[in-house]
């Protein structure tokens, strides 16, 4: 591949069959079946050469055939089914075969050495669907999109895998990209005949077309924090003075005994993170050491990693115990922690309400009142802090997310060279200016699906593929 390419996606592609690699494709361990996957030139061939049973060679595509792998002093290795895929109709595009095996560790392993010993490489990393990828099987989002599929933990990242799995946002990029192919026709049609003097066909239809984009591409934008939060999880920070309650809050949200629990003040010494799904969304839960001045160094340290993890965090818990006073020093801790918040949503929650002393503070308005203990109030508190994670953040499970910091990238590199042919449109400047722009505006959004791609991008996006996908 050139260091820079088209790479158009149709169905009349030419299946580039490259050699046979093979892969483990399901998790190491015991199971009932485990699926070692061979893709590549010849693969039904090689697979053949050591399958005892029907020839694979004569057999149609798509079809399950039962027989023995052996090694090459023709010893059983395992029963077998395997599934045959003829090019072009395959995941990758070219020659697969997938064989199941009984699932266990030393029985798969020794089904892919018999493999490998028949001159079949090791997949790399994601090979199988950066294969699919560049014979047209899929757009470069849409292989993305295996991964998030894959390492989705909560049901709404699992959506928005799905979303771009099926191509939506692919078709986004392609009406964007259809938009400034049209504007280019337009300007570049004055430069075919600049000798002749022509003008723009219509300047204000360009103009209109090109806000038009602006616009579109601003909305898709708008939905990244979103997509973000729904991808990677809501990191959530518990923070206030000791024993407010911050571990046993954490332990009653995830079920079980997480965090240390004890009357001792400074318990927790260190941030704990664990993750936890409410109503299909991950929150990733930070249970912090308590705020306050210590001359313990180990402490003292757990205090500063609470205070980093503040200000990483998507949404602030503040916890407020209600069987003590409240100090006019805590008082003054709450309003710095709520100004420090800034836009990142805030939640100030009174704990231990089950043993509140009964103090009427009109001055403090408590977003809730819990006792963990007792799990008084925790489905309110629940919906609360998924409320205010998503809040100023419109979010339908039908609409198109923005997920990966490198489609944003593309789109906003995209959107500012609009928005400069837009400024040298309205300046009056010749048609070759406005080009530059907009053929620089097509190639942003040609790195999102694929049409245009490097070598370091291809690199980037498949290291993070489990091997055998």
């Amino acid at each position: 591949m050139t260091k820079e390419e088209a790479t158009p996606k149709t169905k009349q592609q030419k299946i580039n069959q490259k050699e046979p690699i093979a892969a483990i494709a399901t998790p190491v361990g015991e199971g009932g079946i485990a699926v070692i996957r061979v893709s590549g030139k010849n693969a039904v061939g090689k697979v053949n050469e050591a399958f005892r049973g029907k020839d694979l060679t004569k057999q149609d595509s798509h079809t399950v055939h039962f027989g023995n792998i052996v090694d090459q002093d023709d010893n059983v290795v395992d029963e077998v089914l395997t599934t045959l895929f003829h090019s072009p109709k395959s995941y990758t595009g070219e020659e697969t075969v997938e064989i199941s095996c009984h699932g266990g560790v030393l029985v798969t392993q020794a089904v892919l050495e018999t493999m490998l010993d028949l001159g079949i490489r090791s997949a790399e990393p994601g090979e199988f669907t950066q294969r699919a990828f560049l014979n047209g099987k899929m757009e470069l989002s849409q292989a993305e999109a295996v991964a998030d599929l894959i390492h989705a933990k909560s049901q709404k990242a699992m959506d928005a895998a799905h979303q771009q799995l099926e191509g939506q946002l692919g078709k986004h990029i392609k009406q964007f990209r259809q938009q400034i192919i049209d504007a280019t026709a337009m300007v570049e049609l004055e430069l075919d005949f600049v000798e002749e003097d022509v003008e723009f066909a219509d300047k204000e239809e360009l103009e209109r077309l090109l806000k038009e984009l602006d616009e579109e591409i601003d909305k898709l934008l708008a939905t990244y924090e979103t997509g973000r939060l729904v991808k990677h999880g809501v990191k959530t920070v518990f923070i206030g003075l000791p024993n407010a309650g911050k571990s046993t809050l954490l332990n009653t949200l995830v079920g079980k005994d997480r965090a240390i629990v004890t009357d001792i003040a400074g318990t927790t010494r260190d941030t704990i993170d664990v993750d936890w799904s409410y109503d299909g969304l991950r929150f990733k839960l930070t249970d912090t050491a308590g705020l306050r001045d210590t001359e313990d160094v180990i402490e003292a340290e757990g205090v500063k990693r609470s205070q980093e993890a503040f200000e990483k965090a998507d949404l602030a818990v503040y916890l407020k115990d209600l069987s003590k006073e409240l100090t006019q020093e805590e008082r003054e801790d709450i309003a710095k922690f709520q100004k420090a918040a800034g836009e990142t949503p805030f939640v100030l929650i009174g704990t231990k309400n089950d043993i509140a002393l009964d103090i009427e503070d009109e001055r403090m308005d408590y977003d809730l009142k819990i006792s963990a203990l007792e799990g008084e109030k925790i489905d309110e508190l629940k919906k609360l802090m998924k409320q205010r994670a998503l809040e100023n953040k419109e979010y339908d499970s039908s609409s198109l997310l923005v997920t990966s910091s490198r489609h944003r990238d593309a789109l906003q590199n995209a959107q500012k060279n609009v928005r400069s042919a837009l400024q040298a449109l309205d300046q009056g400047m010749t048609g070759d200016f406005l080009s530059i722009d907009l053929r620089s505006a097509l190639k942003d959004l040609g790195t999102i699906t694929g049409e245009i791609t490097t070598e370091d991008i291809l690199d980037s996006i498949f290291s993070r593929f489990c091997i055998g996908k």
